[in-house]
This record gives C-alpha cells, structure tokens and sequence, in this order.
C-alpha cells in the first residue's frame, strides 16, 4: 500500500489531535490509587532500590535517578562541557571531547547500554552513544565518570547506538544517515543517494577486564537508516537485529518521501559468521580518520589518539551474515525477549505489533524462504519469519521490554499508553495511561536474560498539564509504574534533565558497594601531583607558570603568588590532599574564560588562566567544604609585561607588617 502526499498529511494531522487529547484519558481519575504514594516513598537516611541510569538527549550528560523515590542522584558529564565538575574545562579532561573535526563541546546522548555478563547486567560500565559527531562513550560505574570515547568512522547520526552483545564483548552501532564511505570523495550531489550512499554497522570491541574500546570491524550495508537493535540471547546468542527504515532510499522531505512503502525492515546480522570471515581475511583495510580519547584514574589525565584504519567487511559480497526480513510500517524499536527467540518490531505508523521467530528465521535461512533481494541482500520472506501479530494495540508503537513471565510491556506514542502483551498469544492484557506521548520505556534488566519485573518507567516527550508551568518549555518528564502484579500501576511522576531518550535500570546493591570513595594519594601519578604542602611550588618555563598548587580544609597553599605579568599562561596543578569521602574541593579565579575546577580527594587538575589585565585577582573555593569555606581563598598580583617583581609565593607568611604606631 503506498500513500499519497495527502492521505499522509491528513494521517498525521489526526495522530498529532489524538497525541493532543490523549494527555488527559477517560480514567485519569483513578489512574493512580491511594497507596501510590507509599509504594514510591524512601524515608530520610535509607538508600532507593534502583539505580536509573536516563539519557540526557540533548545535554549531552547522563543522569542518574534513584527508584523507586525519582530523586536525581547525579548528572554525569559526557559529551558536553559540565562547568559543574569541570569537565572539558580542566587541562586534564578537555582531551576527552576530541574528535577528528577537532574539540566538540556539545552533542546529543540518546541511549545508555549497561555491560553485562552472561546475558545479565553485572554493573561494570554503561555504555551511552554522540548521535550528532558519532562516538561511543563508556562510563565506570566505580567512579561513575567518563573513561573512554571513541569516535566512529563511516558513520553519520549516531542515533542507532550503543548495543551489547550477551558478554560485552563488541558493542554494536549503526549510521542513522547513510552517506559516501569516508574513505571516497563525498562531494557528489544529493540525489546521487542510491549510488553513492552506504550504511555501515560498527562492532566496537570491548576488553573484557579492563573495558576498553576498538573498532574491530564494520559492516557495509545498502544506503538506509538504521535505527535501534538488540542482541540476541540465548538460543539466538550471536546474532544482532536492527529496524531499518528509509528503503525508499529517500533524500528529502522524509515524513513522506521515506514512508511510502508498507514494510521496511529488521536486519539479522550473524556477527559471529563476520568474525569467522573476519579471521579468514575477507576484511579490506581502509582508510579513515577517528578520535580514541581515555581517561587514566592513575594520572587524573586524559590522552586522545587519532587513528587512520579501519577493517570493513561487505554485506553484499558475503550475503550471509545480514538478511531483511520485512517489517510493517517505518520501524523503531526493535527488542529481543528473554529466551532470545522472540523479536519484536514496532512500525511507528503500523496499526499492529509484528513478532519474529528466531527458529522460523533459521529455517527460512536454510531453506532459501526468499522473497528476493534488496540491493544484494537477501529478503526473508515476511511469513516465513512471523511468529505473529498483536492486532489492535494501540497507536504507534515505538518500544518492548520484558518482565521475564512471558509478557512484554510496549509504548504508543500517539495513543500516550503503556500496553501489557502475552508474547506466546499476542493478546492484549492490560493498558495505563501515560498522560504524555511517551516515547522509551525501560523495566530494570528488561532487555536481559533476566529482567526485574518490579517497576516500569516510561520517558516522555509531550508534556501537558502535569508540572507548574515554565515559560514556553515544560519539565521534561519520566513516569514510574509498579508492574508487581496483574495490573500496571502509576505511582510517580518525577522531571528529568534534557529530553530523556532511553535508560536502563539496576538493583543498586550490584553498584553501591563498589562505588570509590576517594582517589589515594600515593597512588597519583599525575605529573603536576603535589602530595604536600611542602612540595607545593611554582615554575617558571619562559611565558608559561606552573603552580603546583594543594587544598585542604580550608585553604590553599601557595595562597599569596606575585610576579606573574602580563603574557604569561598560567597554569594550576590543584592537588586535593583530602583522603575522606566527598570532600571535593572547587578553584575558580576572577577574569577566567574557562570555567572552574572541581578536584576530588586525592586528584591533581588543572585550569589554564592567562590573565587579561594588571592588577589583584583573587581566587577561592567553589565547593563547599567546610565550616571555613569562605576562609579559603587567595591573591595574585598581575605587573605589566617587562615587570621586574620577582616570581614569590607563600602561604600564612606575607602578612602586612606590623603598625609601628600601635605600640606593638
């Protein structure tokens, strides 16, 4: 079936009236029942059961939310500059926004993906993906700071991203835009779509002890969008499953020019026969241009390599490790249940839910069930794969997770509703209202082996009537849901920073007792480490001064510096000589285009200062931490260029002298 330019205006006219007036369902009213409140409450002094790990969209930063109380625990700096923490500020950490189009100090995290072990999350790291300058970022959760980033080549739109194989060993990203390889010349027209755009999927490889990232190899596929994907698990444990959408291979105006066929599709990619190719040489090097940027916790320093290879295999060439099944009607999510044989599809324009049978792909595979080819790859037959169809769900479904009893819980977007299924018989159990056009969903361990069916949250987009007003832009929201019994129940409603894309959720016991409480001294290896007073310092190197600086409860040392002049760079090596638990200290100064820093105990950072003007500048403590904070500050003298005021500094020492008319 194909719609015409007008059939699809009128579509989404009336998806975007029954977006508008499902804010407020018929049963609002008893939509949240009296104990709610109780089932979300954590008394003053006790920990949240959950961690809940929620992208910030277009903050660029990952927040963390305890559940079931919705209470912002943390907002993690990723992929944008976080004055807060110093993060693309500090000397240290602006290596880590490097990328091979230079420092990029904003992007968009759409998705978070926690490691796991067996198929179960084991609270190691969480991976988040840049949609805008594509990259993958791994986030340790001993720290809960930004370790690694890795740029990806042959990829534009990093929207479709990041996802884990069953034991972290390859996390898996595919381009969102299709566009020229990066290794030929891109400067071809637009309309050239068909013949010169590819898409490609990236399998990161990860370290299983230490964590860290390479791109192992890529995949090149025909020239549509990939969207979002799941590993298989279990029986289906090897295989990866993409939505793809945009088979028109359309270039302009995409509301309607890519949603004129009535099935895209979900790509199968077996990544272990590309491993096996991999090892057997079909890989071609190529050429292209990315940023590694790691974080050492031994140095407290950042370093970012731009590497130049790549390994590509082709899809067309080796037609079996991707097959299109057909899937209704524009996919989105695309979600593998627990047992690993059931795969979800959800069109955002289908009037109905389309699940897979991995056994029936298999089969299909080995007896050439084919419906023909698309630009090489081959097309499953849509029958040969269908498990079944959830008739009626409800209006644009966009995302599954799974409660481990056999059921999948599904958003609608249009219809703004959570929508309990029964996978085996596709038929409907229960529907909550969300009073928003929700968008992601997430169960904790819900795209796992083993899913914790306690709680779901749904993550917003369209806000009405649910906050205290705030100008033209609402408070972005998420929505907790006990799903312990029969029956989803709504118990909180909590705002988020950002736009909440997708998040994941953990039992806190698998994180809290492994959290670092402070850095130790001694093992500081940052070259500007200064691990006492007395060896705090300055160093002059032509225009360049080195302050070897340390804090403590409260003060710093040096605290009085003279001799600085005009032209110089200014450099501040702060080391927190604290060894207790949450005694940050912060150093800002006056005249700073850089922001502040925010040093941990026992960490060493640094903030770059090239004063702009003769005369006083002061410079203090910007996190509180102690009764004394205000105490805790300092000045530096600033003589012109050519100035023949000697390089000094002190602390507790240079006091004016004493008034020889006060009888002292």
């Amino acid at each position: 079936m194909h719609y015409s330019t007008k059939s699809l205006l009128v579509a989404s006219s009336a998806a975007l009236l029954l977006s508008a007036t499902s804010c407020k369902p018929k049963n609002a009213a008893t939509a949240v029942s009296a104990d709610a409140a109780s089932k979300a409450y954590v008394a003053p002094g006790k920990y949240d059961e959950f961690y809940n790990f929620v992208s910030g969209g277009f903050s660029g930063q990952l927040s963390v939310y305890g559940l079931p109380s919705g209470r912002l625990l943390r907002v993690i700096p990723v992929f944008s500059v976080d004055p807060e923490k110093g993060w693309g500020y500090s000397e240290e950490t602006k290596p880590m926004l490097n990328t091979s189009h230079g420092t990029v100090p904003w992007d968009d995290l759409h998705h978070t993906e926690l490691s796991q072990t067996n198929g179960e999350i084991d609270g190691r790291w969480i991976f988040v993906n840049a949609n805008n300058t594509p990259r993958i970022a791994r986030v340790d959760l001993k720290t809960f700071r930004t370790s690694e980033i890795i740029e990806i080549p042959n990829s534009a739109g990093n929207h479709s991203s990041p996802f884990i194989t069953d034991n972290t060993e390859y996390v898996v990203a595919g381009t969102r835009f299709s566009v020229p390889p990066d290794d030929v010349n891109g400067d071809v027209p637009i309309n050239s779509y068909k013949k010169n755009f590819k898409g490609y999927i990236s399998f990161i490889g990860v370290d299983k002890t230490s964590g860290k990232m390479d791109v192992s190899f890529q995949i090149e596929c025909p020239g549509i969008n990939f969207d979002l994907s799941h590993s298989g698990k279990n029986k289906s444990s090897g295989w990866f499953f993409f939505s793809c959408y945009n088979t028109e291979q359309a270039n302009t105006l995409l509301e309607v020019n890519a949603s004129q066929r009535d099935k895209d599709f979900i790509m199968a990619v077996n990544w272990k026969k590309a491993e096996e190719y991999l090892k057997a040489g079909k890989g071609k090097k190529v050429p292209v241009k990315y940023a590694h940027n790691t974080y050492d916790d031994k140095t407290h320093t950042s370093s970012s390599e731009i590497k130049n290879e790549v390994t590509v295999l082709n899809a067309k060439e080796l037609k079996d490790i991707c097959y299109f099944i057909p899937c209704p009607k524009s996919p989105h999510g695309c979600d593998v249940d627990p047992t690993g044989e059931y795969i979800v599809g959800s069109g955002k324009l289908a009037a109905l839910i389309p699940v897979f049978s991995f056994d029936k792909i298999q089969n299909a595979i080995a007896n050439k069930q084919f419906a023909g080819e698309y630009d090489g790859i081959p097309v499953i037959k849509y029958e040969a794969a269908l498990h079944g169809e959830v008739q009626k769900p409800g209006l644009g479904p966009l995302h599954t997770e799974f409660d481990g009893k056999g059921n999948a819980i599904t958003s609608f977007f249009v219809s703004s509703e959570l929508v309990k299924w029964n996978i085996k018989d596709l038929k409907v159990l229960d529907r909550a209202p969300t009073y928003y056009s929700v968008g992601h969903l997430c169960i904790p361990g819900g795209d796992t082996k083993k899913p914790n069916a306690k709680y779901v949250i749904a993550y917003n987009k369209i806000t009405k009537d649910r906050y205290l007003p705030t100008g033209p832009e609402l408070a972005q929201s998420a929505q907790l849901y006990d799903i312990s019994g029969d029956k989803m129940q709504l118990i909180l409603d909590f705002p988020t920073i950002g736009e909440p894309h997708y998040a994941q959720a953990v039992s806190a016991d698998l994180i809290k007792n492994n959290s670092v409480k402070f850095f130790k001294l001694e093992e500081n290896s940052n070259p500007y480490v200064s691990k006492g007073e007395s060896t705090a310092k300055i160093v002059r190197e032509g225009n360049k001064v080195h302050v070897y600086m340390t804090c403590i409860r409260s003060h710093f040392t040096p605290d009085n510096i003279e001799g600085i002049k005009m032209g110089d760079e200014v450099y501040f090596h702060v080391t927190n000589l604290e060894q207790d638990w949450d005694i940050p200290h912060g150093f800002g100064i006056k005249g700073a285009n850089n922001g502040e820093l925010l040093i941990m105990p026992g960490e060493t950072q640094t903030l770059k200062w090239v004063p702009d003007r003769v005369g006083m500048s002061p410079f203090y403590c910007t996190d509180f931490c102690s009764a004394l904070h205000q105490e805790m500050q300092g000045y530096i003298r600033v003589s012109p260029a050519g100035s023949n005021v000697p390089l000094t500094y002190s602390t507790g020492k240079n006091l004016p002298p004493a008034d020889s008319t006060s009888g002292k």
